[in-house]
């Protein structure tokens, strides 16, 4: 079953999440994981943005670092001229539409707001990665995401060790929270943060402890898209994985999601349009 209302505020919109509803992606890196999701040229970001929107997604999350295991490490003036680029040519062909940066960097963060009007704050690290990004949080006022990560994106990988994964992850965003309120900061959203410091049996143990989440009354998101959790199980390929990353944007929509993340935003609306039938037909 659906949760009750959830709203966050999109540049002064209130977008209700009692549906869920699609976030869709827009990698301006060379080295994402998935090659069908890396938009770098002008024409191409500006067809993937149009794309986004004509096919239902409500936010757009522009990312600009490769959080893919063992990536690469940039420079916050690298980050940011891919983000510039990127979101110019978003502001460009949809110039209302609300865009998260997806950065672990305070700074990026603030420039893109102040640059560009961005609704919201896409963070991987929940805030460890730069100590100054909470107090930035709390001047913007706007949406945080933040997502639950060891390490960094160099070594997450190498700490996937638990004495009880769920406690620990539940534990980790009470403490956020509650730091985050202390600040005065309203809007937040949790991302249990798939591949992210798990192994392959992890990821699938998380995705069936999502409803555990609703202890925090916040929206959820989820970002399954495409990722190695359904690839490596099949022995496919990222390119492969549209059908296995439907059936879990389904489970975890079940578990309580209010964002699904998503490369293939068409297919992921659709699917959110049929749960919801069915829920309103029972």
């Amino acid at each position: 079953m659906f949760t009750s209302a959830k709203y966050i505020n999109l540049n002064g919109t209130l977008l209700d999440l009692s549906t869920p509803v699609v976030m869709g992606i827009v990698n301006a890196t060379p080295d994402s994981f998935y090659e069908g999701g890396r938009f770098q040229t002008e024409k191409s970001i500006e067809e993937r943005t149009l794309q986004i929107v004509n096919e239902g997604a409500k936010i757009i999350d522009v990312g600009a670092y490769s959080t893919r295991p063992q990536a690469q490490d940039i420079s916050e003036e690298e980050e940011w001229e891919r983000f510039r680029l990127a979101l110019k040519h978003i502001r460009q062909v949809a110039p209302e539409v609300a865009i998260s940066v997806d950065t672990f960097r305070a700074s990026v963060a603030e420039r893109a707001y102040d640059e560009f009007g961005i609704a919201m704050i896409n963070d991987i690290s929940g805030g460890e990665l730069d100590e100054k990004m909470f107090d930035i949080v709390a001047k913007l006022r706007i949406p945080y995401v933040m997502m639950h990560l060891k390490g960094t994106p160099q070594t997450m990988q190498q700490n996937c060790d638990y004495d009880n994964m769920i406690q620990e992850i539940l534990f980790y965003f009470s403490r956020k929270v509650e730091q985050l309120r202390s600040k005065g900061v309203c809007d937040l959203i949790l991302d249990p943060g798939f591949g992210f410091s798990k192994t392959l049996d992890q990821n699938y143990q998380l995705l069936n402890h999502l409803s555990d989440f609703a202890i925090f009354d916040l929206p959820l998101l989820v970002g399954v898209s495409r990722k190695s959790m359904i690839y490596k199980f099949l022995n496919g390929t990222p390119e492969s994985s549209l059908n296995g990353t439907t059936v879990l944007n389904t489970l975890s929509i079940l578990g309580g999601a209010n964002i699904l993340r998503v490369h293939d935003v068409k297919e992921a609306v659709e699917t959110i349009q049929l749960i919801t039938k069915t829920q309103k037909s029972c």
